[in-house]
């Protein structure tokens, strides 16, 4: 509580932003005067088979995202041509808020930016270690970074001391801005990492060795010119969640999110600068670049943060019952929570759009979801390497357990290990087509890694490292990361369609699939369990067989899990993503 108060005092006394609690059901009553009645039907395109015509981006040989993007819609607000809807609005618990128009934004992100290239004496190029939870601070350093040409490397508040020294080792980061929380992990390491130069500190409170961001910021000027910056220079650096290895460096443009995003903010969230999105990923990873960033300002939309440090689900369906958010975008994970809620008790009037991203998302959870709203969960596919790969989009057939068609960004093709395209109905490697013409909106490599940069092409492909399928409607069946598919008796078996069958039965939560060992078979299907705490004193016995024979009747028998262990949790990046090799590693006895 301490560190909140301190953030939100130095955040008003710095930058003079009025933060209030204000009567929530007045501001709604105001808010719900520009939003639409609820509908299935696409803003900005008509149909699907259509988007590929629209999707024509023009990429120049300079291009910077607060400039020639951000700055636009803040002279569109001086002349009263954009929809009063802020560019960023924030909540927390308390109800206080923050709301900033892209005007205000501007204003502030330029102070920040005379921080970072006068105090703490850093250039365009330098690279910017960011670890901060879901505070206005991110917003304005992200923007700063992006007006003075410093790459950007954030990372989640979760890292530990270890995570933060390879962080820094790996990516020779001149400069850490963190709060308190982290200050005391960093100095624990910072000896060890000759390339940090400048700690910057967002609190109100002073601390040995720190610059503090309140201090300088208040006193920065609010005049600052973008750097010039081509469409091919680096903007940000985004550590891979690390589910085969450690985390790789994920190099991207400026053009690469700051225009390559627009086919999620225009056609898969399908925004409007009327719009409210709330995305709930974590700061750390790319899915908060897309949505919380990139795509939805491309569009003037509304960024809407609520700084939950954790996962609530009672906050997360109070908000979406307060707030007029209407278009909210989580994980598959937090989806699975909030179906297990009596979702009655709550009314989302405003709530258009419902998407999910990260991981597939379960057609048991999608179902739920929509017998209680009414509203579809359109799923999108892609990688921290991508913009969106292939998704649902409104207006389209939603194909229960399908990551929808692809994206118009790119050619994906199913290819077999020499890439050659399969015919449809056959697994391969789901990839994108880079020859004859590389996609811009595709990562610049792994930094630093030639080698594994390279090991992600073959022929004419980027391969995405997952298996898939393509049916002959066009839709894509994601199967499995490339190592988490099981080979048992000369039968290829994908985890999630198991995963999908356990999580219909009632007793479970959610549940992992990966191989083990067998004398006869090579490898067998085993499944890891969580059960639903009403199930948990029954007999495990009982249930092991109860869940094999569901699984027989909702698949092709041969996939059911022969072995189930059942388990109090699931090991998770810190993204949330089931560690799937760690379970695999454990029953091979591989470290």
């Amino acid at each position: 509580m301490m560190r909140f108060k301190c953030i939100m005092g130095a955040l008003s006394f710095r930058l003079g932003v009025q933060i209030q609690r204000k009567d929530i059901s007045c501001s709604t009553r105001v808010w719900c005067q520009i939003q639409r009645h609820k509908t299935g039907f696409p803003n900005n395109f008509k149909e699907y088979e259509h988007l590929r015509q629209l999707y024509t981006p023009e990429v120049p040989d300079y291009f910077n995202f607060a400039k020639d993007v951000l700055d636009k819609w803040a002279e569109k607000e001086k002349r009263g041509e954009k929809t009063p809807n802020p560019a960023l609005w924030w909540v927390n618990d308390q109800r206080n808020e923050i709301k900033w128009s892209f005007e205000e934004l501007a204003f502030h992100s330029r102070r920040v930016a005379n921080v970072l290239s006068g105090p703490c004496k850093l250039q365009k190029g330098d690279r910017v270690l960011l670890i901060l939870p879901r505070i206005p601070e991110w917003w304005l350093v992200n923007v700063a970074c992006l007006r003075t040409g410093m790459v950007l490397i954030p990372g989640t508040t979760q890292l530990t001391a270890k995570d933060i020294l390879y962080r820094l080792h790996t990516s020779k980061a001149k400069c850490i801005i963190t709060d308190e929380s982290l200050a005391p992990v960093l100095d624990a390491v910072a000896a060890e990492c000759s390339s940090l130069k400048t700690k910057l500190l967002v609190s109100d409170r002073k601390r040995e060795g720190w610059m503090n961001f309140g201090e300088l910021s208040r006193t920065a000027s609010s005049g600052h010119i973008c750097a010039e910056t081509k469409s091919e220079d680096p903007m940000a650096i985004f550590f891979t969640s690390g589910t085969t290895g450690f985390p790789k460096m994920t190099e991207h443009s400026q053009c690469s999110f700051g225009i390559g995003l627009t086919v999620n903010g225009r056609y898969w969230l399908d925004l409007t600068e009327r719009d409210v999105l709330w995305n709930t990923s974590d700061t750390g990873w790319a899915k908060t670049a897309w949505s919380s960033v990139f795509a939805a300002w491309i569009q003037g939309a509304c960024v809407f943060v609520h700084q939950m440090p954790r996962m609530e689900t009672t906050t997360v369906l109070e908000t979406l019952s307060i707030y007029p958010i209407s278009t909210f975008c989580s994980t598959p994970t937090a989806y699975r929570m909030l179906v297990q809620e009596d979702l009655s008790r709550y009314k989302f009037q405003n709530l258009q759009h419902c998407l999910s991203a990260g991981e597939p998302i379960n057609p048991e959870v999608m179902e739920k979801w929509e017998s209680n709203t009414g509203l579809n969960i359109y799923e999108g596919y892609g990688q921290t390497e991508t913009v969106l790969i292939a998704g649902t989009f409104k207006g389209m057939k939603i194909k229960p357990g399908s990551v929808g068609k692809p994206s118009p960004a790119y050619d994906v093709q199913v290819v077999d290990d020499a890439g050659e395209v399969l015919p449809s109905g056959s697994e391969g490697n789901l990839a994108i087509r880079v020859t004859p013409h590389r996609p811009f909106c595709l990562f610049s490599g792994y930094t630093d890694d030639l080698e594994r940069t390279a090991q992600c092409y073959k022929g004419d492909f980027y391969l995405t490292g997952d298996r898939g399928i393509m049916d002959e409607d066009g839709y894509l069946w994601f199967v499995g990361r490339s190592d988490d598919v099981i080979l048992s008796s000369g039968y290829r078996i994908g985890p999630f369609e198991i995963e999908n069958a356990l999580i219909e039965h009632e007793a479970v939560a959610e549940s992992a699939v990966v191989s083990s060992p067998d004398a006869i078979r090579g490898e067998i299907v085993k499944a890891f369990v969580v059960l639903k705490p009403a199930f948990k004193s029954h007999s495990q016995d009982q249930l092991a067989t109860e869940l094999q024979n569901h699984v027989k009747k909702v698949t092709a028998p041969y996939k059911y899990p022969r072995k189930i262990e059942f388990v109090e949790q699931l090991p998770k990046t810190l993204s949330g993503k089931i560690k799937r090799a760690e379970l695999r590693n454990k029953e091979w006895g591989r470290p």
